[in-house]
């Protein structure tokens, strides 16, 4: 097994990039090529299997797939891949970059650039068609991301935990708190809602501080359900934590909302994040919402 396991991890990686146009699928071919991997764009499908020919395939590498690539087809790209699988040394993923309709379209906006399918209709019409066009492959990805809610930085963090040269081999684990009133985090593994405990927004004194001010900690602690809810909370984590990395799993979210994602997620994050780490996992930590307007 322990040989198995290393000769896995010394076999060099391929991961096909692709997505919707505007997802953020160059930002994570700079992302991917930022932390070790060679990134190269737009390889004509038809020349795809020459990246794992014997002696030309010995760098963890990115290859970015879409719409505009020289003859592309989704079907295309799944034949090649079967057959690039196939090939002994191949460790080959599929990053798939997706992004909510309505902020595509924004973004388009904004940067007053052309869809390349809506070059003389609208960009709602070429996504729309774009989507049909490349649903196979979405259905095939290993890895889904959807960068709606991420900025650049989320989007670098995300793909180190998922495809890190260096990764150790062990669980990294990213707990972040939110506020149901502005949706729920799109990339969450596991979602919890701590709004049944006592909210500090309704002391007046309390309102303006957070979740990291020991005053607000105070206030919640004082609310006889929460070490109830904490060791159960932390109970099942030890297990899935643990069970999650038999599987091998690498990278793991975990997100806590209350109403406004200010006193009482944030908190509870804090004092987990402790916990997790405690527990000798890799931890990072992100307040969604904290520095949004209202409780």
């Amino acid at each position: 097994m322990t040989d198995t396991t290393n000769q896995t991890l010394n076999v060099p990686k391929l991961i096909l990039v692709t997505g919707i146009s505007g997802a953020g699928k160059s930002s994570a071919l700079k992302a991917l090529e930022d932390i070790g991997y060679e990134a190269i764009d737009n390889v004509p499908i038809s020349l795809l299997h020459r990246l794992v020919s014997p002696g030309d395939f010995q760098e963890n590498t990115a290859i970015g797939i879409d719409i505009r690539t020289r003859d592309f087809n989704a079907q295309a790209v799944l034949k090649k891949i079967a057959g690039m699988t196939g090939r002994q040394g191949a460790n080959i993923e599929m990053l798939f970059v997706d992004c909510d309709d309505e902020i595509l379209v924004r973004r388009y906006e904004e940067t007053r650039r052309r869809h390349p399918l809506a070059v003389d209709r609208p960009v709602s019409d070429g996504i729309r068609q774009e989507r049909q066009q490349i649903s196979l492959l979405r259905d095939r990805a290993t890895v889904l991301i959807d960068t709606s809610d991420m900025a650049l930085g989320d989007l670098k963090r995300t793909l180190e935990g998922e495809f890190g040269i260096e990764h150790s081999g062990g669980l990294s684990v990213f707990i972040s708190s939110f506020g149901f009133k502005n949706g729920l985090p799109r990339d969450a593994d596991l979602v919890f809602d701590v709004r049944f405990l006592k909210n500090p927004y309704y002391d007046l004194k309390l309102r303006p501080l957070t979740g990291k001010d020991q005053a607000v900690a105070d206030h919640i602690m004082t609310d006889p359900g929460f070490e109830p809810f904490f060791e159960h909370l932390t109970a099942m984590l030890r297990f899935l934590l643990g069970r999650y990395s038999q599987e091998g799993k690498s990278y793991l979210t975990i997100a806590i909302g209350c109403t406004g994602g200010k006193h009482r997620s944030v908190f509870t994050v804090e004092r987990l994040a402790e916990y997790v780490a405690g527990d000798h996992y890799s931890v990072q930590v992100k307040h969604r919402d904290l520095d949004k307007p209202g409780g």
